[in-house]
This record gives C-alpha cells, structure tokens and sequence, in this order.
C-alpha cells in the first residue's frame, strides 16, 4: 500500500507483484488464490486483510475524507464487501485521526458513531470469549479497543496479541494506530523488525516514513 500510494500504480498489479514474490507470507486462502490468478477482479471478501494493510493511507492524506475514498479504494480491489471496506475505512480514520493528534475518546466516538462497531466493550471482557475470527466484523473493534487500553506502542501491541484469535492481524492493527498516536516505535523492536526485512521491502519502508512520517 505504501508502495502504492508512491508510485500512484495501481493496487491490484501492486498486490499481485508483492504477493507472488512473498508467496509465503501466511495470506489468506482466497487472497493467495487471487495473486495467481490471471483476473484482477476482487472477490467480495469481508476478511480483516483489508483493514491490516490500510495503515499508509491514514498517514498519507491529509483530509479525512480523502482518507476515507482511498482506504475504499485500497480495500475494494480485493475487499469490495460492504465490512470489508468498512473495516479498512475504520482503521485509516482511527490512524488519521491518530495522527492529527485527536485524543482516545475523539477517535473512539468517530469510528464508533460512523461505522457502529461497539467499542465499549474492554479487553477483560473480550478476552474470554474471543475465538479465531478473520472477518473485519469480529476483528477491527477488537483491535481498536486494545489500541485504547493501551499506554504506549509495545504495551499496545501486547494487549492486541492477549486477546488471542488472529493475533498477528490484530496486532498489525492495533500497532499502525499505536505508532500514528504515539509518534514513535521503541528502537529495540525497529532494529528487530528490520533485520527480518529484505532490501526491497526496507527501502519501500524508508521511502514511505520519508516522506510522509
């Protein structure tokens, strides 16, 4: 996504071209079918991956509802369900709001009032009725909550894994709304991150935080 919204490509040919060279990054089974196959048609899917992958549009625009056309944008190339695209509009509002240095309760009454997902609920309660759940629907609230609780980056990224379920979309969730309210990511889980990062991959980052972080 970041490489798109540099390149001003498109996201479909960007995804494909990503995916098929890290064919083995724990995609989704209908995303990975997608990548390989010849159609760049989306496929109506109301899976969170479209809310994990969101973060760069909130940090890049500068106008919430040109935020709000790009996260659209962004997820219906694969993820035209209506809680697809909800879920990654909800995300890229929560880290441009993040970032515009709105407080917890703004953020929270926004997504809450605009997208109806209920964020009042707290991790204790969550935690021991939480299954696996991969949609955007029984994810995203989830991992906004946890970013609410939290009091800074990795404390936010912890309490997003303690929920349990799909802990490592969560987390991404969780920590790209972290990273835009908090400014800044501890060093020791940067120079972690790094090292298990290509060249390729490195330099999109750098460019990206670059410009517009």
């Amino acid at each position: 996504v970041a490489d798109c919204i540099m390149s001003g490509r498109d996201y479909a040919d960007v995804f494909k071209e990503y995916g098929r060279k890290y064919p083995d990054a724990g995609y989704g089974g209908m995303f990975l079918k997608w990548i390989f196959s010849e159609t760049a048609e989306p496929y109506n899917s109301f899976g969170n991956g479209s809310a994990m992958r969101v973060s760069p549009v909130g940090l890049a625009f500068n106008d919430l509802d040109r935020v709000l056309e790009e996260a659209k944008k962004c997820a219906g190339v694969t993820h035209n369900h209506p809680e697809g695209i909800k879920g990654a509009q909800a995300v890229a509002a929560a880290v441009f709001l993040a970032r515009q240095g709105e407080s917890k309760e703004t953020i929270k009454n926004y997504v809450s009032c605009k997208f109806g997902y209920n964020l009042d609920r707290t991790l204790a309660e969550i935690r021991p009725h939480y299954v696996f759940d991969v949609t955007c629907q029984g994810s995203v609230p989830e991992a906004i909550i946890a970013f609410l609780e939290s009091a800074g980056y990795e404390d936010a990224v912890r309490k997003a894994i303690s929920i349990g379920g799909d802990s490592d979309t969560i987390a991404c969730i969780t920590g790209g709304i972290a990273q835009a309210y908090y400014k800044k990511i501890p060093h020791n889980i940067i120079k972690r991150a790094r090292g298990l990062l290509d060249p390729d991959l490195l330099r999109a980052i750098d460019s990206f935080t670059a410009k517009y972080v």
